[in-house]
């Protein structure tokens, strides 16, 4: 009996021992993604999706948003690298938060663009061709009318992948003797850039009251367009033929699209390819993995009236 006895507690310790060494199962990442822009629909999108892929692999997904205020984005960044967070994805211009970046750096907390632009400090930045959208928009505009005529631009250079296209619209209705931008207009982000984009045009087409005297209207992204078409139609000029185009094909501009009417052209970006590509390589990193190209470019399309509804129906 005591031999019995003796037995069991050493079954007992050994059982002990073991339960002792057994390594401890990993927390779950926490990732922090700061943002100014969430006000505007594709980096809601973008955010949604990555939060989508976040979830799916158990992860805690913190979203930080600064409404408009870049300036407020580098203590985001500086609370997310001090609650040593697993990674940081920003959709910011990075140049502008330089020292958050460091301060993640220095706590060596990897960071991520997501549609936002180059840096040394980011593993990597995942977005559409700026380049390519805006040159595809740019030649639109061109081609509808004839290359000739008055061209209002929405731009905002804040923003490099933004800021990028305005540089490609720029110089190739630069390209064209009889076109002339007549004027270049930054709008207020905060609220998105409908309503200012459409007070801004208002006084455009104040100033410019002969019809013709504006044949079109290239924004950067869709919302200025949206602004600029309620401007149009509210001063009863959409039956002057003025050329709209933007850039993102959010559900408004499809909407506005399909219809037929000024607002003719948008380039449909992969919002949540962006978002769930952001989350692979936050994946692949965090498991170890290499990544060697730093920036990853997603594909986009044309939209015109004759294939909006295919994008309506997503």
């Amino acid at each position: 009996m005591r031999r019995l006895k003796y037995l069991m507690l050493l079954l007992l310790f050994v059982a002990g021992i073991g339960l002792s060494i057994a390594p401890a199962k990993a927390a779950a990442p926490v990732i922090a993604v700061v943002t100014p822009y969430m006000a505007q629909p594709g980096t809601q999108f973008m955010v949604e999706a990555f939060q989508a892929y976040g979830k799916e692999k158990g992860w805690t997904v913190n979203v930080m948003d600064t409404a408009g205020d870049v300036a407020a984005a580098v203590g985001k960044l500086e609370d997310a690298a001090n609650q040593k967070v697993d990674a940081i994805v920003i959709n910011v211009d990075p140049s502008q938060v330089t020292a958050g970046l460091q301060a993640a750096q220095k706590a060596n907390i990897p960071v991520f663009g997501m549609d936002a632009g180059s840096d040394p400090l980011l593993v990597t930045n995942v977005t559409s061709n700026g380049y390519a959208m805006a040159a595809e928009t740019a030649t639109y505009v061109v081609d509808r009318i004839n290359g000739k005529g008055n061209v209002v631009m929405f731009v905002y250079d804040p923003y490099p992948p933004v800021q990028k296209r305005g540089v490609i619209a720029n110089a190739i209705f630069g390209n064209y003797p009889d076109i002339k931008v007549l004027d270049r207009i930054t709008p207020d982000v905060k609220d998105g850039g409908i309503a200012d984009s459409r007070a801004k045009m208002e006084a455009v087409l104040a100033a410019n009251p002969k019809p013709g005297s504006i044949a079109a209207v290239w924004a950067a992204w869709d919302q200025p367009a949206l602004g600029a078409l309620q401007a149009i139609e509210g001063a009863g000029r959409e039956k002057e033929g003025i050329v709209i185009v933007g850039i993102d094909a959010n559900p408004q501009a499809l909407d506005a699209i399909s219809k037929g009417g000024n607002f003719e052209a948008s380039v449909a970006q992969d919002f949540n390819g962006i978002g769930r590509t952001v989350g692979s390589l936050v994946e692949t990193y965090l498991g170890k993995g290499k990544i060697t190209q730093k920036t990853v470019y997603v594909p986009t399309k044309l939209v015109t009236a004759a294939n909006a509804a295919e994008f309506l129906k997503k």
